[in-house]
């Protein structure tokens, strides 16, 4: 049973490989050094008992770490990677819960400083 020209066959996914078609964007991940980089932070943090969950989300344009107090709410820190600002302002950021970015650049660990440092009284 032979199609007429011009129809396409249905079994054939419109995703599959054809010669010519662009290959879907990359996502944007942390690497390895990144990573461990900031589960040495959130380990500190869990241990000491002021963070409780996290979340990692990797979008087309950034890569996001995502840190709660508790599961059920917003996250108090959001450290972001997004490679379309590494010449301009820096690769990385930590932005609070309320939008505001805490620090911004070009090294991740200088970059997590800005929530790693917390003075306590004794």
């Amino acid at each position: 049973m032979s199609m007429p020209p011009g129809e396409a066959d249905p079994i054939v996914e419109r995703g599959a490989e054809r010669p010519g078609a662009a290959a879907p964007p990359a996502r944007v991940t942390f690497n390895r050094l990144e990573l461990n980089s900031i589960l040495n932070l959130y380990g500190r943090h869990v241990a000491e008992g002021e963070w409780r969950d996290y979340a990692i989300d990797f979008l087309k344009d950034r890569a996001v770490f995502s840190i709660y107090r508790r599961a059920s709410e917003v996250p108090l820190y959001r450290i972001e990677k997004e490679p379309r600002l590494a010449r301009k302002q820096g690769a990385y950021s930590v932005i609070a819960a309320g939008g505001l970015i805490l620090r911004r650049g070009h090294d991740l660990d200088r970059v997590l400083l800005a929530i790693g440092r917390r003075f306590k009284v004794v």
